[in-house]
């Protein structure tokens, strides 16, 4: 397992460096959505509309944060379950999308999208929200604000600590820790 520090927006060559395992620390411009914000999104793509930021390179967060205390950027902000996005992760992912952050496991189309266009998925720690919610230096709603936290917020992280669990190559991070406790 490695250590990298990455910009975003992420690049082919970000991505090719990273394995299952790995630990990243992300800097840069990320994006919040869930699975209502994604739907949205992909049908945007399938009716050939502009969406409202763009795909190349992107993060995207799947987190519904809770409003800020006075004078924070957004409250806690930890991953929700990621398997709500499968449908629509391999679609965005095939227009440019780079990265996901969430938690627990993602379906074999996921995977074989990431292996086909480059693509990763970072897990984040469920529960972490508040302690996550520090490393995000602003955040602001660009799109949807009517659906409150699952709004799409552009986000401005620093170090946002996340662990890579499905890399490009098609390994799982899941899978590998369950195989190595086994071999135990």
């Amino acid at each position: 397992m490695a250590e990298y520090r990455l910009k975003t927006p992420l690049t082919d060559e970000d991505v090719e460096q990273l394995k299952a395992g790995d630990i990243v620390y992300l800097t840069g411009t990320i994006y919040t959505a869930r699975d209502a914000a994604h739907k949205r999104l992909v049908d945007l793509i399938l009716s050939g509309e502009e969406l409202p930021f763009d795909l190349k390179g992107s993060v995207i967060y799947f987190v519904g944060p809770t409003p800020p205390k006075p004078g924070d950027p957004i409250g806690s902000a930890g991953p929700t379950t990621s398997y709500r996005m499968d449908s629509y992760s391999p679609i965005l992912i095939e227009h440019g999308q780079k990265g996901m952050i969430g938690k627990g496991k993602r379906n074999d189309a996921v995977k074989e999208a990431c292996k086909k266009y480059k693509a990763v998925y970072f897990g984040a720690t469920g529960g972490a929200g508040a302690l996550l919610a520090q490393r995000i230096k602003s955040a602001e709603v660009i799109a949807y604000p009517e659906l409150g936290p699952e709004a799409i917020r552009k986000l401005e992280v620093e170090d946002f600590p996340v662990v890579v669990v499905n890399d490009c190559y098609g390994n799982d991070l899941y899978e590998q820790g369950r195989k190595e406790w086994e071999e135990k």
